[in-house]
């Protein structure tokens, strides 16, 4: 069975093919620039990379061409459209009215456009790609995978806001959270490496890239995420804020003259670390500025990694202790003193990481930088959301 999984961005369309009785990659690429000049697709099969520059003004060009690459006689991988037997759509929000994957309908389809303002960059993009999909293979099944799936376990004291319930019950304002498929990935794989039952674990997973967001699992399921309603909740980001007093962005709204919608504009893509440090949003240019001795470069970086440090303390607490803390995501993954950063004064958690594994390059494979005398191991595991994504589309098809 071959899955194609889509993953539209409002100007993007990445992709993978996975044969399903190997989980193996099959092809995968990325159409970028969508509906903006100088748009191009990269495939990658066969262990060969194939460019295409063309225009694509909307996403059912950018659909037809990743067909058009995956049955290429010289770059693509399947003979026809007939051999993908299933679709799955990565959707970023969900609210409440899908609480796991569901099967693309007009029903389905109708739920998607109510909930859409939930994510605006993220979820329109997403039904464009359905549409886009659909028109090209009719026929073919197709699932729509959510990222807040994975945290619909959590409790309703951890996910619910203290606003007036009548506005929970009217519009479903809670905690949905974000990288669900991520979280979900890494905390399976955290067990399998420890040759134990998800059941059996308390584990802290720590998803850190230009979008962060840390999670709680116990036994196997999600009991509390930094993330909130939107993804700008919790740990600061690249361009997001994370969590601050509302007071405080009404102040600066009101002497910036902002709408509520420029505010918004302004903590999602002006602040966190690109705001702080002045630098950038990308942690190899502020760690490669801190060491140069740029202190609001160091700034940022404290900031973000006391941040985290919180977070772990506050889930061990929820989950009365961890047995395991996970690093996934670009930065998570690559990124050194951040994780320094975050476990060094952790003796009362009895976590502590070898500071000699910690500074060893990403190999693409698990790493274990548990310290000698940790009580909690530590772990380095890439995460795979695609394949989360297909997993669950051959479940549910």
């Amino acid at each position: 069975m071959k899955i194609l999984v889509i993953n539209s961005g409002s100007s993007s369309l990445k992709y993978q093919l996975i044969d399903m009785e190997t989980e193996e990659v099959v092809a995968k690429g990325n159409c970028e620039r969508i509906g903006i000049e100088g748009s191009k697709l990269t495939h990658k099969a066969k262990g060969k990379e194939t460019v295409v520059e063309q225009p694509m003004p909307d996403h059912n060009v950018a659909v037809q061409l990743v067909l058009k690459a995956l049955t290429d006689k010289e770059c693509g991988v399947i003979s026809s459209m007939k051999e993908i037997d299933a679709v799955g759509h990565r959707v970023v929000a969900s609210g409440e009215a899908f609480k796991k994957p569901t099967r693309v309908s007009d029903e389905a389809m109708v739920l998607m456009e109510e909930i859409k303002d939930l994510a605006p960059l993220h979820n329109p993009a997403a039904i464009v790609g359905v549409k886009a999909c659909q028109a090209a293979m009719p026929g073919t099944p197709m699932a729509l995978v959510f990222d807040t799936g994975f945290h619909f376990t959590m409790p309703d004291y951890a996910y619910m806001y203290a606003v007036d319930y009548k506005h929970y019950e009217k519009y479903k304002i809670r905690r949905y959270g974000a990288h669900g498929t991520s979280h979900k990935f890494v905390s399976q794989e955290a067990a399998k490496y420890l040759g134990k039952k998800p059941e059996e674990l308390k584990i802290i997973t720590c998803h850190l890239g230009n979008g962060s967001s840390i999670t709680a699992v116990n036994g196997g399921k999600c009991v509390d995420t930094s993330m909130g309603f939107t993804p700008l909740a919790g740990v600061p980001m690249g361009t997001r804020s994370g969590d601050i007093d509302y007071a405080a962005a009404e102040y600066i709204a009101r002497k910036e003259g902002m709408n509520v919608t420029e505010m918004l504009n302004y903590l999602n893509k002006k602040c966190g670390m690109l705001g702080v440090s002045g630098v950038s949003s990308d942690f190899r240019d502020l760690t490669a500025a801190a060491a140069d001795g740029n202190d609001r470069a160091r700034l940022a970086l404290d900031m973000f990694n006391y941040a985290c440090k919180k977070y772990v303390g506050a889930y061990a607490a929820a989950m009365n202790g961890v047995d395991c803390l996970v690093f996934t995501a670009g930065v998570g993954e690559n990124t050194p003193m951040v994780r320094k950063g975050i476990c060094e004064n952790m003796q009362y958690l009895g976590l502590e990481i070898d500071e000699a594994k910690n500074e060893e390059k990403n190999n693409g494979a698990i790493r274990d930088i548990t310290g000698r005398n940790s009580k909690v191991k530590v772990l380095i595991i890439p995460t795979n959301e695609e394949l989360v994504i297909a997993r669950e589309t051959m479940d549910l098809l």
